[in-house]
């Protein structure tokens, strides 16, 4: 991933979840909602943030900026977040927008599945005209089921003369595979691990058999598109009784009300309340400001923030880039005594990067060219160098130091 290239988040789940509510209450876009299946069809691509305690208390220095935000100590970092079309039943078939829709997800690194927790509509986002008369526990297996057979349908398309080539040929089953499936930002990693999940020989792959292929799809989506369950609707009493349910059935998720998420959104711009993303509380500012609607809104987000610490729309986003994605922060500099980059400005970037990467991987997402000419990097915390293959830290501010061309 270059700087620059932030990381994408997929918003899915069936017809009338919520989706494009969510993906509104997090980016601050207009993209239009409606009962009526399928009203997205094109995806909604906009800029969400996931949310940090700024480590500029920790240095006393007030930060600058380049993207994102920094409010009253809290970093807002920028991530992609694409909302797609409902997905139904057999939507790996070509059943609704089908492929069109999952193709959409080629990239992201992460779901977020936004489940009417309500249970108003049926599987495929139809309105059966009152809440509780669908069990959203329904709607969890099938969702992870459409994107496993979407992948075995790939994964299996001339299976037999690729895996007879493959052991012919003596090449390496992992990285062949890799390359074929590299459009879906498959890696050699994530198909290691799929095949170790699956206990499948990769030296014998014309001994799979479709049940095989389809349990290796299975892991294979595990490993890449990990998915986060979001039960919203919680602003309606029935959603909430459901989650208690889902939970009671082993089932994890994230309590959630996007309708309150963008509420709170919408009256922060108005200037009548204050309140910031992820936040448990929110103040009125100026009453006069709300109408009566608006006032008794705020009553029931009272409730809903009362009983789940916050909306759930930013503990979502930053459960998926952090818990699952297992991204860290670090904040490269120009000058590890100020802090600043080449214009003066304290703590310039905060960058997301996968646990695990190194210095040098890191001096190749800022500029091709660094990792070729980097000579060391510098802790702005101890002032000691660090080697190119030190590997990087949550919070880590760093100076990279690079040949001079």
């Amino acid at each position: 991933m270059l700087l620059g290239e932030l990381p994408l988040i997929g918003v899915v789940g069936k017809p009338n979840s919520g989706k494009t509510t969510f993906w509104n209450s997090a980016t601050g876009g207009n993209a239009k909602t409606s009962p009526i299946p399928f009203t997205t069809i094109e995806p909604n691509e906009g800029v969400a943030f996931v949310t940090r305690p700024c480590i500029e208390k920790e240095f006393n220095v007030t930060c600058n900026p380049r993207s994102g935000l920094c409010i009253e100590g809290i970093r807002h970092i920028p991530i992609k977040l694409l909302d797609v079309a409902g997905l139904v039943p057999d939507a790996w078939k070509g059943r609704g927008l089908g492929n069109q829709f999952l193709d959409h997800l080629r990239q992201a690194e992460v779901l977020l599945h936004i489940i009417d927790a309500s249970g108003r509509f049926d599987a495929d986002g139809n309105d059966l005209g009152r809440v509780g008369a669908w069990d959203p526990i329904n709607d969890v297996k099938f969702l992870e089921n459409e994107i496993s057979r979407w992948l075995w349908q790939i994964i299996k398309r001339d299976w037999e003369r690729f895996s007879r080539r493959v052991e012919v040929e003596k090449r390496d089953l992992v990285e062949v595979l890799a390359i074929r499936l590299s459009g879906l930002a498959v890696t050699e990693e994530h198909i290691k691990k799929a095949i170790e999940l699956t206990d499948l020989n990769p030296e014998k792959p014309t001994l799979w058999s479709d049940d095989d292929l389809l349990r290796f799809a299975i892991n294979l989506r595990k490993v890449r598109m990990p998915i986060v369950i979001v039960a919203n609707k919680v602003d309606i009493p029935k959603a909430r009784e459901n989650v208690d349910r889902m939970k009671e059935a082993g089932i994890e998720c994230i309590p959630a009300s996007a309708l309150a998420e963008l509420i709170l959104i919408k009256l922060t711009e108005k200037g009548a309340i204050r309140y910031i993303r992820g936040s448990n509380s929110f103040e009125v500012l100026n009453p006069n400001l709300l109408s009566n609607k608006e006032k008794k809104a705020l009553e029931m987000i009272e409730e809903i923030l009362d009983i789940y610490g916050s909306t759930g729309v930013q503990k979502a986003i930053n459960t998926a880039v952090f818990d699952v994605t297992k991204m860290i922060v670090v904040y490269p500099v120009a000058d590890e005594k100020n802090l600043t980059d080449k214009q003066g400005r304290v703590l310039p970037d905060a960058i997301l990067v996968r646990q695990g990467t190194t210095l040098e991987e890191l001096a190749g997402m800022i500029h091709s060219d660094f990792a070729k000419t980097l000579l060391y990097g510098i802790n702005a915390r101890t002032k000691r160098k660090l080697p190119k293959n030190y590997v990087l830290k949550d919070n880590d501010v760093i100076r990279l130091v690079v040949a001079a061309r």
